[in-house]
């Protein structure tokens, strides 16, 4: 049975990594997938998922008027081989587009592999992600560590000299030089950096 799935984590957990390997295990096997990412996230190039590890693959940007639904049911109809639906960067999703993924699953027996962050900068839900923790049917988390040790589930954004920032838009596209992945406690601290007495 197909279902709607939300893979999620803090940031530089590994998110594309596993999605890009998922997408490669079911061409190995001879099945086409679709994989999309939102055109907000340009550090590669528009319509490219790249992993921190170096791999990557071309992807169908989407903006948010993007119909998911409508996009796939046209795809099948050229190509009865895709075999699954995956998305990076999920927390960029709206309403609706969580909505067309729960329906493609439904509709057209796909499995919809998401992948994305689960709150922003300031520990608040991303559109995107409140819908698919809501809709999904399977939730699964993605574990990082922070610098000390413990589970990071915070993303912390931080200045040009590694200072907290507590302020600005929730959408600001980074990577490690931007954002660093912490536990609750360096979280609310404001901490990047394990001190000599933690």
């Amino acid at each position: 049975m197909a279902k709607l799935h939300f893979y999620y984590s803090a940031m530089n957990a590994g998110k594309s990594t596993i999605m890009l390997q998922s997408s490669y295990n079911y061409n190995e096997r001879g099945m086409d997938t679709l994989l999309f990412v939102p055109s907000v996230d340009t550090r590669y190039g528009e319509g490219k998922i790249t992993s921190r590890i170096g791999i990557d693959a071309n992807a169908i940007a989407i903006d948010n008027k993007f119909d998911l639904y409508q996009y796939v049911s046209k795809a099948l109809k050229n190509n009865n081989n895709i075999k699954c639906v995956l998305l990076d960067e999920a927390q960029f999703l709206t309403k609706d587009q969580v909505l067309q993924l729960a329906y493609i699953t439904d509709d057209f027996h796909l499995p919809v592999l998401t992948y994305g962050l689960r709150t922003d900068f300031k520990g608040e839900p991303f559109e995107g992600s409140k819908y698919l923790l809501a809709l999904a049917d399977n939730l699964i988390e993605i574990k990082t560590i922070c610098h000390c040790g413990k589970k990071a589930i915070m993303n912390l954004r931080v200045d040009a000299n590694g200072d907290a920032v507590n302020e600005g838009a929730q959408v600001e596209i980074g990577g490690n030089e931007r954002y660093v992945a912490v536990c609750r406690k360096h979280y609310r601290d404001g901490k990047m950096k394990k001190s000599d007495n933690e």
